[in-house]
């Protein structure tokens, strides 16, 4: 059996707040699992979601979009953290990063930023 393109690991951080950790593929094929997982914590009465990136090797178009759509669709703020060098230039570069709230670290998958 291959191993998942995305995974997603929710975590909930406080009252009416939740991360969800990212490893893998953001892509044409995965995007609409993250879309779905924010909806879940969402309908959970999580407002606020914290999107980590830091374990994405690959973010497309069709991941910038579910990013978006997340965006739109919630009820509070979304934060991504852990933005690679990379993927914080696709979000600059495509003004998604004056939308979206960026915390661009170099921390390691199992550190807890507050």
């Amino acid at each position: 059996m291959a191993a998942p393109l995305l995974t997603i690991e929710v975590s909930r951080l406080a009252a009416g707040r939740a991360r969800l950790r990212l490893a893998g593929e953001l892509d044409y094929d995965t995007a609409p699992e993250l879309v779905e997982a924010a909806e879940r914590v969402r309908r959970d009465g999580c407002a606020e979601l914290e999107i980590d990136l830091g374990g994405i090797t690959l973010c497309d178009s069709s991941g910038l979009s579910a990013l978006v759509v997340i965006h739109r669709n919630g009820a509070g703020p979304i934060r991504l953290t852990g933005t690679s060098d990379q993927l914080q230039q696709l979000l600059d570069r495509t003004g998604l990063a004056e939308v979206l709230t960026t915390h661009q670290t170099r921390t390691t998958a199992t550190t807890d930023t507050a």
